[in-house]
């Protein structure tokens, strides 16, 4: 009896101690739940605020179907033009071992935080016709701005960072102790990059390839300024937006709706693979 006894209050203490946890857990679910609100109702709205019917007769649009070709052409091509030249700066800059690692760290993020029309102004000045390059590039017959190329430069611009920042981040986390292993079995400095490097590190190229994509599909600022608006040319979705909220509100929404969709779904999509790599990664470290 005496035993039952005990067990009935140390269920007791037990349930007591347990419910300043839970009401603490409630309290931070309602302190989130503002912000929460405040992002969903509005993209929740774009949603409302269109029938299906119309959203269908938008899209069928040469205006909506070329802007969403443009962006998707665009965005894509900046994302391998970022591979390209990322990767060597992200390597570069998980090695930490010179001298201005810090000052090439912070010009990597500099576009991230810079107004995007900052970074149009900026390469208008570089490459423009009057800018730093204008009059060489002229020369050799080459126009930049207000050109598809245009557009791909002003999104590697910015959306670039968001790559270099993931992949740094990869190829700093893996031990050194595998390269200086890979080296002892005579592999050179490219092998031991290309078969220990990039195989442990393949998940941070991944995600941050797709964010970068993902930025760059919903470029406007430097894009505008940099390679204009115009339809069928430079025209990408954040642009055809901002023209038919003056002139056509349905294909505002409609393409509002597109985007939000395609950047939902990535970032699903990536967080639920790498959601799984880590709990396999968690599976054969507990065993």
């Amino acid at each position: 009896m005496a035993s039952r006894d005990a067990e009935l209050i140390e269920i007791l203490e037990n349930s007591l101690a347990d419910r300043p946890k839970q009401g603490l857990d409630v309290l931070w679910k309602l302190l989130a739940l503002p912000l929460l609100l405040f992002i969903v109702i509005p993209l929740f709205a774009l949603f409302l605020r269109t029938s299906f019917r119309d959203f269908f007769a938008t899209l069928n649009q040469a205006q909506v179907a070329t802007a969403i070709g443009l962006s998707l052409i665009t965005s894509l091509a900046t994302m391998v033009v970022t591979l390209l030249v990322g990767t060597p700066v992200a390597y570069l800059l998980a090695q930490r071992r010179y001298r201005f690692h810090r000052i090439v760290d912070t010009i990597i993020d500099l576009p991230t935080v810079l107004p995007p029309s900052v970074a149009g102004v900026a390469l208008l000045m570089a490459f423009g016709r009057r800018g730093l390059f204008g009059p060489f590039l002229s020369s050799l017959g080459i126009n930049i701005p207000f050109t598809l190329g245009a557009v791909i430069m002003a999104q590697t611009f910015v959306a670039a960072p968001f790559y270099v920042k993931a992949a740094t981040i990869g190829f700093a986390g893996i031990d050194l102790e595998l390269k200086q292993a890979a080296s002892l079995d005579g592999a050179n400095r490219w092998q031991t990059f290309r078969y220990v490097t990039l195989p442990l590190s393949w998940t941070a190229l991944l995600s941050g390839s797709v964010m970068t994509w993902a930025r760059a599909l919903g470029e406007f600022g430097a894009t505008i300024l940099f390679a204009g608006n115009f339809q069928g040319k430079t025209q990408t979705m954040p642009l055809a937006i901002y023209l038919g909220f003056e002139t056509d509100i349905n294909v505002a929404l409609t393409l509002s709706i597109v985007l939000v969709c395609f950047s939902f779904l990535i970032l699903m999509i990536v967080k639920g693979f790498l959601h799984r790599k880590l709990e396999s990664d968690l599976e054969l470290a507990s065993k």
